[in-house]
């Protein structure tokens, strides 16, 4: 992985020479308010979305002792910097990316937070180095600072989408340590929470991946999505009326892409056939299975403790007394914990190691992802790694 600060080469004059006239659009996040009527409805809306959750950033540093360090590594400083929160935005370019820069970058300085921004070069395309250059520089006339662009290597496992999120998301987490970060924004909209729940109803794999996106997570919470409760067309048109340019990825237009394919026939396909408010109906299960995915996580988590003896192992007698949803997250945590990996651990592996539980017959033991083995012997349930 390699990164760099954006610099000021004769291209990037250029374009920031140009870029420059974008600042004078009387709706531009850097321009004066320019007339009495307010921004357009759509920028009103972003960056209502990003004042939001600004607040509730600085809400949660003001609660930490200035002594105590932040979960995650974060503080409330950046090292060689002003004594400013800092809070960076992930874009790449496009139009839900770009439209949370520009509104970071006009609420931040009223609430003096120091606005930055990361762009992450995937190298999938030829030409992603130059181009991930002109994003820098486009956040950059936006008056955001730190700017980064940051180019990564693309490894294989769990298919070329998930290789791609896990190092972009590596990438992130890097940035965000460099620069304190006391948070960091992603542009994900509801469409994409939609998408997001319908993929995980396709692989079954439980109310856990109906749950969607969380508005914060991450370790110590440094992931925020401000844009989950509005639709991607807003942050386009909020792009278009602040003379914003954007880019629009081809690979999210490839139909060997299983996400691009739900975006461009699945759910077209499902609103023409039940009308329109499918979008907002998806996003609304996700934050009510969520609700829903978290309360039975909590009641797993005391009930690990009660299911176990002396020793530490999972009596089945206790086990099987348990609601079946949530046994088996308890056998989920117990699977983790043993070392199996979560993104390789699926349903019908808990399910199962959950028939040694509720189908007894004298299996033989279970071999797992990540060399686990679960076996059952003298009525208790030994999970350990081979």
């Amino acid at each position: 992985m390699r990164f760099c600060h954006h610099r000021d080469t004769l291209s990037d004059r250029i374009l920031l020479a140009s870029a420059s006239s974008v600042r004078r659009h009387p709706d531009h996040p850097d321009s004066t308010k320019g007339t009495d009527m307010g921004p357009h409805p759509a920028v009103a809306a972003i960056r209502l979305a990003v004042r939001r959750v600004l607040h509730d950033v600085l809400n949660e540093l003001n609660k930490i002792p200035s002594a105590a360090p932040r979960s995650g590594g974060c503080s409330t400083a950046a090292p060689g910097s002003d004594d400013r929160p800092v809070v960076l935005v992930a874009c790449s370019g496009g139009a839900d990316s770009m439209a949370l820069a520009s509104a970071l970058a006009f609420e931040a300085p009223k609430l003096a937070v120091r606005a930055g921004a990361v762009t992450v070069d995937h190298g999938l395309q030829p030409g992603s180095d130059l181009r991930a250059a002109e994003v820098a520089a486009r956040l950059t006339v936006m008056g955001l600072d730190p700017v980064e662009s940051v180019a990564v290597t693309v490894g294989r496992a769990g298919g070329p989408e998930a290789a791609a999120r896990d190092a972009r998301y590596a990438a992130l987490d890097e940035a965000a340590e460099r620069h304190a970060a006391a948070a960091v924004l992603l542009g994900h909209t509801r469409d994409d929470q939609a998408e997001t729940v319908l993929l995980g109803l396709a692989r079954g794999s439980g109310i856990r991946s109906l749950s969607g996106m969380a508005d914060v997570s991450g370790a110590g919470g440094r992931y925020r999505r401000p844009f989950l409760r509005l639709d991607r067309q807003t942050a386009r048109k909020a792009c278009l009326v602040q003379h914003l340019p954007v880019w629009d990825d081809p690979m999210n237009a490839d139909p060997a892409y299983t996400r691009s394919r739900l975006r461009h026939e699945g759910l077209p396909a499902l609103e023409k056939a039940l009308g329109k408010g499918v979008v907002e109906a998806l996003a609304r299960t996700a934050r009510l299975s969520r609700d829903d995915a978290d309360a039975l996580d909590a009641w797993a988590a005391q009930a690990d403790e009660a299911v176990r003896d002396d020793a530490g192992l999972l009596e089945c007698a206790k086990l099987y007394a348990l609601p079946p949803a949530v046994r088996r997250r308890v056998l989920r945590r117990a699977l983790v914990a043993a070392g199996s990996p979560a993104g390789s651990l699926f349903a019908r592996h808990v399910e199962e190691v959950e028939r040694l539980i509720v189908g007894w017959r004298g299996q033989k033991p279970l071999n797992l992802p990540g060399r686990v083995e679960a076996r059952r012997q003298g009525g208790r349930l030994v999970i350990r790694q081979s």
